[in-house]
């Protein structure tokens, strides 16, 4: 079993005050780390740190990924208390319109493309010069459902995962010169605010994954702490080297040596890349 160590690191997350970024926050501390946790409600950051850590371990700022300004601002205060960061985790999100697209109302869809997409690059794009200054980094982005496959029904939340894995893909290529790797994760169906969102939609979220959804809660669904594991690893010197890719927490065998080795060997490999020997070749 791996064990992780991340004394003296700095870590960032977004959307760290509830679901699946609160696991994370959890196991990092644990780890060693000092975390820090953004999201738009004080009140619930509050409550959050003290679910994480007695030790003050744990700082929150809030702020709302999806304003440039609001998120630039606290990056810079972050920067200036810390001096660093080395692992940024993006994991603000939520899932926009559910129903047939021409049900949707365009407003709420682009702010689902807005919280999802842009808050990870804004978030990204004010972390970076650290980085670059600092000549290392780790990023993670949350995917998920709908990035490497059809998500109907939820049209606007599957538009900015798929975006967020080539976004993903883009930097792996323009910054692995600089020592910094980036990666995304499909964390799996864990039962969260955005469960409660798909049970309330009932059929418009579509018959048999409405269905899905139910036995889903009735279940307690996957883990949240296997998708907060994998994370761990991409940002530990386990994973160095390898970037560029969008691992399932819940069906890729990651925790494999074999695994890891294909993975930093086939550039291909858990990518969105089409190879199909016909018009798309592998090298």
């Amino acid at each position: 079993m791996k064990t992780y160590n991340f004394k003296n690191k700095v870590v960032l997350i977004t959307g760290g005050g509830s679901g699946v970024g609160l696991t994370m926050a959890k196991e990092f501390v644990q780890a060693g780390a000092t975390v820090v946790i953004i999201g738009r409600q004080k009140s619930k950051l509050e409550l959050a740190k003290k679910e994480i850590s007695k030790k003050s371990k744990c700082f929150s700022f809030a702020a709302d990924v999806s304003k440039k300004i609001q998120i630039t601002k606290v990056i810079k205060k972050i920067a200036s208390k810390f001096k660093k960061i080395d692992v940024l985790v993006n994991c603000a999100g939520i899932y926009g319109p559910i129903g047939e697209f021409h049900t949707n109302d365009l407003k709420i869809w682009q702010e689902a493309l807005t919280v999802n997409l842009l808050g990870t690059v804004f978030t990204t794009y004010a972390v970076l010069p650290l980085m670059l200054k600092q000549r290392a980094g780790k990023i993670i982005n949350l995917s998920g459902g709908g990035a490497v496959q059809p998500f109907p029904n939820f049209s606007a939340y599957a538009t900015s995962k798929a975006a967020i894995v080539r976004f993903t893909e883009n930097l792996a290529k323009e910054y692995e010169k600089h020592n910094i790797q980036v990666n995304a994760i499909a964390p799996g169906a864990i039962n969260t605010l955005f469960l409660d969102k798909v049970l309330k939609a009932k059929e418009k979220a579509g018959e048999d994954f409405y269905k899905k959804s139910l036995d889903q809660k009735k279940s307690g669904g996957d883990s949240p702490l296997q998708a907060a594991k994998l994370v761990l690893f991409l940002c530990s010197t386990y994973s160095n080297n390898l970037t560029g890719k969008i691992i399932s927490a819940k069906w890729d065998p990651w925790k494999k040596d074999a695994f890891t080795k294909h993975l930093k060997r086939d550039e291909d490999f858990c990518t969105l890349r089409r190879i199909d020997e016909q018009f798309f070749f592998k090298k």
